[in-house]
């Protein structure tokens, strides 16, 4: 526990991943994406003083020792939640699907949260992978990429009818907290598919679900703000990256 002038803290990093952005994970034809995706990380990364700089290279997969050094060593994290981002048109096994981050669970099990994720495109499939994720991982959240591509789709909306079909089964598995990035555009995402409206239809049909918009919807942090009000069941998310 984080100690400062006599005061004891705990800290929750809510917003944590374990990636793979490796070039053997590059899925094939799609390589530009996949590195555009980590160098837009990359960058952001090198904003922080230049001792905390990493290598390029040592960047783009994350070790368990890596992990552990950063957020708990030296980062003085006492529980972390990860936010599963699966990418998985661009990454041929996921850039950090719930499957890799529990892999962490053997060995920092006492200090870590995995949440899920579900794409309504994925119809069927997709819906027995979030039933067969909630059970193995008892579920409490899942983390939503409104932007992300998925075949020759690029993106969806929460007040999509397959979405509402996802968020009641998220809501009879016990699924609590849904995890929305509504923030900042990562090339090659589009901006539009990361508007905040669609959470705001979702939140009053779903009172007993929690609402998390991740980076409090920037650059459309007015919009958020007046949903935010309106809205009981939502809540900000305040992390202005979510890589580092």
């Amino acid at each position: 526990m984080y100690q400062k002038d006599g005061e004891k803290y705990f800290i929750v990093d809510s917003h944590s991943h374990f990636w793979d952005a490796s070039r053997e994970n590059w899925k094939p034809g799609a390589e530009q994406y996949a590195k555009g995706w980590i160098d837009c990380f990359y960058g952001y990364h090198q904003l922080g003083p230049p001792e905390t700089h990493w290598d390029y290279e040592k960047y783009l997969k994350v070790t368990p020792d890596d992990f552990e050094r950063d957020m708990f060593l030296e980062g003085h994290v006492d529980y972390a939640i990860f936010q599963s981002t699966y990418l998985r048109e661009w990454y041929t096994n996921g850039f950090n699907t719930a499957a890799q981050n529990a892999q962490l669970l053997e060995r920092f099990g006492d200090r870590l949260i995995v949440n899920g994720r579900f794409d309504p495109r994925d119809g069927d499939a997709g819906m027995r992978e979030l039933e067969a994720d909630a059970k193995k991982y008892n579920l409490k959240g899942v983390k939503l990429y409104t932007a992300e591509w998925n075949g020759e789709s690029r993106g969806y909306k929460l007040s999509d009818p397959e979405a509402y079909r996802f968020l009641r089964a998220a809501q009879d598995l016990g699924i609590k907290n849904i995890h929305v990035h509504k923030g900042p555009t990562i090339w090659p995402l589009d901006k539009d598919a990361f508007d905040v409206s669609d959470v705001d239809h979702a939140a009053t049909d779903f009172q007993d679900l929690n609402f998390i918009v991740e980076h409090v919807g920037l650059p459309r942090i007015e919009d958020f703000c007046f949903m935010a009000v309106q809205e009981p069941n939502v809540y900000a998310g305040l992390p202005s990256s979510s890589a580092g």
